[in-house]
């Protein structure tokens, strides 16, 4: 008992930390919009080498993070030595990435379209490299338990970027005509947001100063190197098609685009996009929280009652967050500038896609259950040639459109994919009429909500135009109501036990 609350506590200290950490980065979203304009394009190449870099990181870390847990682990290896063999291979992998990277920095910049700029290049790859060997020191405090450090080394990264960006942003241009501040220079607002992030990500690695004690390269061994790298390639295969139906449609979006506009455009998508980051959160939080329980329940008939019915409530508890965001969109924009607005009509399709994503998430323990993870690499893999198909066919006709829906096909694959084959080797008792119940009431509330007489609609041509903003929030707030009464009404047995107990937990007057 003694060890399972000890696993709860520590995951609760691993998923708030992240989840802390993506929310607070998150609250950079306004402060770079507002301060770079999207006629400049400079929040499109933050979008770009961003998607760039975690496609780079996947690569470079080539699943050696599951790898270290699996040896560490395993009966008759030594802990030390397989470490030391870990973070070596990742350290010397990325070590050599950066060498190549600075020395054809001019070819590279040229290709990616940042020939001007190659220093934003430079910068990125020894920061994804700084990351990437980071990450195999965060296992290690996992592997060892320590998370309160791994906690504090993920937020004190966060909050000390928070606080240079906020001072490059807001106190720099006040400053700028005192002698010690004649480096700053308000035209390279883009090249500051890269430097900030290579200072914070280079101060962190001091934090394992005790971790890379441990490290000696007598402890490297090459034949447990061989082993290591037979288990984890199938890893760095299905880690990079992963990723690739994240980030692809920002990486293909520059060489698709035929406009002259593309940055402008990535730097719109890129922003509005970010508001719908509000539904991965919640699937994050979520995935912190229930993967254990899956693993920890075992294949069992009660197990498999037991996803049945969290899926069900994992549909409705995000499309009830899907409703928040599309009826209070008047008030959801002001996170970004004005002159980015017009990608808001992006939004609903993505945040469909994140739950999209969430619902795959909930389908795939069938075969990690089963030991047929393979079957998690090829249909992923089917998702991401979706989305690529979308986005080659469609961004030069729509433009950043072709991205969202893209994603919106690609999952819808993968789920279409894991629910029919899943059903033939682990047959779970999903609620699917319910599902598909609530996923079409959302839909028809979306389609029915009151927006701007000026906003541009994907799903329909908008029928409720209000020119006044108080009563298009108090239509729209109906509407939610209309869907959360749904909710209730149909659990209202488990409303009802869970208020009884809470009033049961009220004190009494004598």
């Amino acid at each position: 008992m003694a060890s399972l609350k000890k696993l709860l506590s520590d995951s609760v200290i691993y998923g708030l930390s992240s989840i802390v950490g993506r929310f607070l980065n998150y609250l950079l979203v306004p402060l770079y919009t507002y301060h770079i304009s999207a006629a400049s394009g400079g929040y499109g190449v933050v979008t770009n080498i961003y998607a760039y870099t975690a496609l780079l990181l996947v690569i470079l870390t080539f699943g050696m993070e599951t790898t270290f847990f699996y040896f560490a682990n395993k009966e008759g290896e030594n802990g030390k030595n397989v470490f030391s063999t870990a973070l070596g291979s990742v350290g010397s992998v990325s070590f050599l990435f950066v060498l190549g990277v600075l020395a054809l920095l001019g070819p590279i910049s040229n290709a990616m379209g940042y020939g001007a700029h190659p220093e934003y290049i430079a910068v990125m790859s020894v920061v994804v490299a700084l990351d990437a060997f980071q990450a195999l020191l965060f296992a290690r405090l996992r592997y060892e338990n320590k998370a309160w450090k791994f906690a504090a080394l993920k937020l004190s990264f966060i909050v000390l970027n928070i606080a240079l960006n906020l001072f490059v942003f807001l106190v720099a241009p006040k400053l700028q005509h005192l002698p010690f501040m004649q480096w700053y220079d308000e035209q390279n607002n883009v090249g500051y947001i890269f430097y900030i992030n290579l200072l914070c990500t280079a101060l962190v690695t001091f934090g394992f100063w005790r971790e890379l004690k441990d490290f000696k390269l007598s402890t490297f061994h090459f034949p447990l190197l061989k082993r290591m790298l037979k288990y984890t390639w199938p890893l760095l295969i299905f880690g990079i098609v992963g990723i690739l139906n994240q980030v692809l449609d920002k990486i293909l979006f520059p060489f698709l685009y035929p406009g002259a506009d593309m940055r402008e455009q990535l730097g719109i998508y890129g922003a509005c996009v970010k508001i719908a980051m509000i539904m991965a959160m919640i699937t994050q939080a979520f995935r912190y929280a229930y993967e254990p329980f899956v693993f920890a329940g075992g294949k069992g008939e009660k197990s498999k009652e037991s996803q049945a019915l969290v899926m069900k409530y994992f549909v409705m508890f995000t499309l009830l967050a899907f409703m928040v965001v599309v009826c209070y969109m008047d008030v959801f924009r002001y996170i970004i500038r004005r002159d980015y607005w017009e990608g808001l009509r992006a939004v609903p399709i993505v945040m469909m896609a994140e739950i999209l994503m969430g619902v795959y998430f909930n389908l795939s323990f069938w075969y990690k259950l089963t030991a047929k993870t393979y079957w998690g690499a090829i249909m992923s893999a089917i998702g991401c040639g979706v989305l690529v198909l979308v986005n080659v066919l469609l961004v030069p006709k729509i433009g950043y459109m072709a991205c969202a829906w893209g994603g919106l096909a690609g999952y819808g694959t993968c789920v279409l994919l894991s629910y029919f084959i899943g059903q033939r080797h682990y047959r779970v008792p999903y609620p699917v009429p319910a599902i598909l119940g609530w996923f079409a009431l959302a839909l028809a509330l979306y389609f029915l909500r009151a927006t701007p007489p000026d906003t541009l609609s994907t799903f329909h041509f908008p029928l409720f135009t209000f020119d006044s903003l108080w009563l298009r929030l108090a239509y729209n707030t109906l509407l939610f109501a209309v869907f959360a009464a749904a909710l209730l009404w149909s659990e209202r047995a488990l409303v009802r036990r869970v208020m009884g107990k809470l009033l049961h937990r009220l004190p009494k007057n004598k």
